[in-house]
């Protein structure tokens, strides 16, 4: 269940990755409504704008999302599908400009479903109250803390009964789904696989999870930048990888930093024991440049610091690697555990399961092994 006072201003959880911005591959699949802004306006990953006196055929332009004023019951809605699934931790909806035509209150929901469903199959899904139906306030950052342990793939933004939401912003932590991750090398460090930022030392100009982004930055704002140092140190970043597994690869791209490069850079990893294993020594970098590294032979980790000497900017870090079973074992025992129980039980039955196993094995959650699962799932997702 949802806490019965959702409200959280100035929570910790927008630190997470947005798991339904365009940039992550986000998308708004449909809306009942969008006669005077368009819905896909909800998911864009820069801040709202406004300029004032900008007026289109259909009244003032806005940066958002807004329905046109409603004169029968009911309400409004927009279905959001997430870039990269997982458990969401709280909602911001930010009603930036809209004063006088904001909804009073809003709700969220959020189901889980398997491939890619129609709009008309996601009206018809299993949907779980993340949001409460909640009051907001106009023109303001409205923060909501999510209490639900489950990995949803969409959220739907309801609107009460009316108005404009400027941005939807979904913050939560990704769970992948494994069946769709191989079983050779992946990117260790993507957010898209798991991975989280840990520490860091400073993030002035822009967030550190920004080295972890799927695709390339498009500009200098995409990536992690630090103020200028002026004493003798050096900054640097710890990423907590998708699971614990032997890093082969590491690219350190610093396009876009022309100026602001880090002058070197070095890769240290921690193992499960708090042991350090060195990955990369302290190498030179050059601006606006991807530098790619084969990294000498290393026991398993399941962190990895970069440090950047003195200080500056990167636009991506990538860790290609290959998980250890006992890694793979706890992102399939996540993922499984984290899934609603019409979805498990659908994968189940999916890789020949009989219903009334699957059924036996979804209601028997959390499974203490991976030895617990299934042959046929078990081979589905590579143990």
């Amino acid at each position: 269940m949802a806490d019965t006072d959702p409200r959280a201003a100035g929570a910790e959880f927008t630190a997470l990755p947005d798991l339904a911005c365009r940039s992550f591959g986000g998308g708004v699949v449909a809306a009942n409504d969008e006669l005077f802004a368009e819905r896909e306006n909800l998911i864009k990953p820069g801040p709202p704008r406004y300029s004032t006196y900008t007026f289109g055929h259909k009244g003032q332009v806005y940066d958002g999302w807004e329905t046109r004023r409603r004169r029968e019951p009911g309400h409004d809605w927009a279905l959001v599908r997430l870039g990269m699934p997982g458990v969401v931790r709280g909602v911001v909806v930010d009603t930036a400009f809209f004063k006088g035509n904001y909804p009073p209150e809003i709700s969220v929901e959020g189901a889980a479903v398997e491939g890619y469903p129609s709009p008309d199959e996601l009206a018809a899904a299993d949907w779980t109250s993340l949001v409460p139906r909640s009051a907001v306030e106009g023109d303001a950052v409205n923060e909501f803390r999510v209490g639900v342990e489950q990995r949803v793939t969409h959220v739907r933004l309801c609107l009460y009964p009316d108005g404009g939401v400027a941005r939807l912003r979904v913050h939560g932590e990704v769970v992948p789904d494994p069946r769709l991750l191989g079983g050779g090398a992946i990117d260790l460090g993507a957010l898209a696989n798991g991975a989280t930022i840990a520490g860091c030392s400073n993030m002035f100009y822009s967030s550190p999870a920004n080295l972890l982004s799927p695709g390339p930055a498009r500009l200098m704002g995409e990536g992690w930048e630090t103020a200028r140092r002026r004493d003798d140190g050096n900054d640097w970043v710890e990423v907590r990888l998708a699971g614990p597994g032997v890093v082969q690869l590491a690219e350190l791209d610093t396009s876009w930093f022309v100026g602001n490069a880090p002058g070197w850079a070095a890769l240290r990893g921690r193992d499960e024991r708090g042991g350090e294993v060195e990955l990369l020594p302290r190498t030179r970098l050059q601006p606006d440049t991807p530098h790619r590294f084969r990294l000498r032979p290393a026991p398993a980790v399941t962190h990895v610091r970069l440090d950047v000497f003195p200080d500056g900017g990167m636009a991506r870090l990538r860790l290609t690697g290959v998980l250890t079973r006992a890694g793979r074992e706890q992102l399939v025992l996540r993922w499984f555990t984290l899934l609603p129980p019409a979805q498990a039980t659908q994968v189940l039955t999916a890789e020949g399961v009989p219903v009334e196993v699957a059924e036996a094995t979804v209601a028997a959650r959390p499974p203490g092994r991976a030895d617990d699962l299934p042959d046929a799932i078990r081979a589905a997702v590579g143990l």
